[in-house]
C-alpha cells in the first residue's frame, strides 16, 4: 500500500485531507476512517452546533481526532478505531465446593463431560444451599481447571522433530457390532433401548425406555441423569421384569450405553448392537413406543417428574396397562403379555392365574 506523509502545519484545515493523504483503500477500518474524515471536514466548514445535530459528535471528540492525526504525522490510518478491550476484565468467581465436586466427579468418572456432571452438581448445590450453575458454566469451569493443572490436559508430543501440544482424546477402537439383517424370531432375541430427555420448569429428567421387538413388551424408568451407571441399573431392572430371557440389545451410540452398561452386557452374555449414527430408523419400534408413552403418560404427569420416585409410580401403572391390556396392531390386536402367552409359552407351562390378569 502506498503511503504519503505530510506535515500538518503545511495543511490549512482538513478540507483537502482526502486528496493529499494516503490511500486507505483496503484498510480493515476504511469506512470508519472515511466517516471520521467527513465529520472533521463538516465541522471545519459548518461549525460545532451543526456537527452535533448532524452527526451527534461533540467539539471535544473532533479535537481528539485532530490530535490523533497530528501525533500520527498526518496518516489517515491514525483515525482507525482503537482496541476497546477493557483493561481490567472480570474474573469468574467459582465456589470452592463446586470446584471440589467437579474435580472429584471427574476423578471418579474420567472423561465425564459437562452434560454428565451438571445434573449431579445441581443436586449437590441444592443440598449445600449453593446457587446451582448452568451446563455451559460447568464447561468453562472444567476448561479453567485444566489450565490451572487441577485436571489433566492433552498430552505434549513430538512428531518429526517438532514438539507441541495436541488435543488427543483417548478412544477405544473396538469395532461396534451392527444389527445388519438380523431379524428376531423369539421373545428376547432383540430388545431396543433408548432415552427420552424431558425438560420442564427448569428441570431435566431422563426416561430410559426399552421394547422387545417380537412381543412389544415394554419398560421404562426415570432418572436424574443419563449416565452409563443408570444405564446399567435400567437394563438390570428390565431383565428382572421381562417374562422371557433376553439375548440381544440394540441402542444408539450415546454415552449412557457405554462403560458400565457395556460391562453389564458382557458379564451377562448379552450381544450389544449399535445403531448407525444419525439413523433413528434402526430403532423404529422403540421410536414409536417413545412417542406413545410421551403422549399417553409423560405429558399427563409432568407435575410429578421433579421427584423421579413419584413419577415412576405413575409410569409403572401405565406400563402395567400397556403390557396387559392395550391392543397392538402389529401383534394381532393383542396386548404384549397376552401375545407372548398365546404364541410362545407352551401350554404345559401356563398357570391358570395367567388367564385372569387384573390391575388392582
Amino acid at each position: 500500500m502506498k503511503q504519503i506523509y505530510v506535515t500538518m502545519g503545511r495543511v490549512r484545515g482538513y478540507i483537502h485531507l482526502m486528496q493529499v493523504l494516503e490511500n486507505i483503500t483496503g484498510h480493515p477500518q476504511q469506512k470508519a476512517i472515511e466517516q471520521r474524515i467527513e465529520i472533521i471536514r463538516f465541522f471545519d466548514k459548518y461549525g460545532e452546533e451543526a456537527t452535533r445535530i448532524a452527526y451527534k459528535k461533540s467539539r471535544s471528540t473532533i479535537f481528539l481526532w485532530k490530535q490523533k492525526l497530528k501525533h500520527g504525522g498526518g496518516k489517515l490510518s491514525s483515525l482507525a478505531i482503537g482496541d476497546r478491550t477493557p483493561k481490567n476484565r472480570r474474573h469468574r468467581i467459582v465456589d470452592s465446593e463446586v470446584e471440589r465436586f467437579i474435580i472429584s466427579f471427574r476423578t471418579d468418572h474420567p472423561g465425564a463431560d459437562k452434560m454428565t456432571i451438571t445434573p449431579a452438581l445441581h443436586d449437590f448445590c441444592l443440598g449445600k444451599k449453593i446457587k446451582p450453575v448452568s451446563e455451559s458454566t460447568v464447561g468453562r469451569i472444567i476448561h479453567d481447571l485444566k489450565l490451572k493443572g487441577k485436571l489433566p490436559r492433552s498430552n505434549k508430543v513430538t512428531l518429526n522433530g517438532y514438539s507441541g501440544s495436541l488435543h488427543i482424546k483417548e478412544r477405544h477402537h473396538k469395532k461396534k457390532l451392527r444389527r445388519k439383517g438380523f431379524s428376531p424370531a423369539q421373545p428376547g432375541d432383540l430388545v431396543q433401548m433408548d432415552t427420552i430427555a424431558v425438560f420442564t420448569a427448569g428441570l431435566k429428567r431422563y426416561i430410559f425406555t426399552a421394547i422387545d421387538v417380537r412381543t412389544r413388551f415394554a419398560f421404562a424408568y426415570t432418572y436424574k441423569a443419563n449416565s452409563s451407571a443408570n444405564g446399567h441399573d435400567f437394563i438390570d431392572k428390565f431383565l428382572r421384569v421381562a417374562p422371557f430371557p433376553v439375548k440381544r440389545v440394540q441402542t444408539d451410540n450415546g454415552s449412557e450405553f457405554a462403560s458400565h452398561f457395556e460391562e453389564y452386557c458382557t458379564s451377562h452374555g448379552l450381544t450389544h448392537y449399535f445403531n448407525y449414527p444419525k439413523h433413528p430408523q434402526s430403532n423404529g419400534f422403540l421410536e414409536r413406543f417413545n412417542r406413545t408413552i410421551q403422549e399417553q403418560c409423560v405429558n399427563l404427569f409432568l407435575d410429578y417428574i421433579d421427584e423421579p420416585g413419584d413419577f415412576n409410580l405413575k409410569l409403572m401403572q401405565y406400563l402395567i396397562w400397556y403390557n396387559t391390556e392395550r391392543p397392538h396392531r402389529g401383534i394381532d390386536h393383542l396386548s404384549p403379555l397376552r401375545y407372548y402367552l398365546d404364541r410362545f409359552l407352551p401350554t404345559s407351562k401356563k398357570s391358570n392365574m395367567l388367564w385372569t390378569l387384573t390391575i388392582s
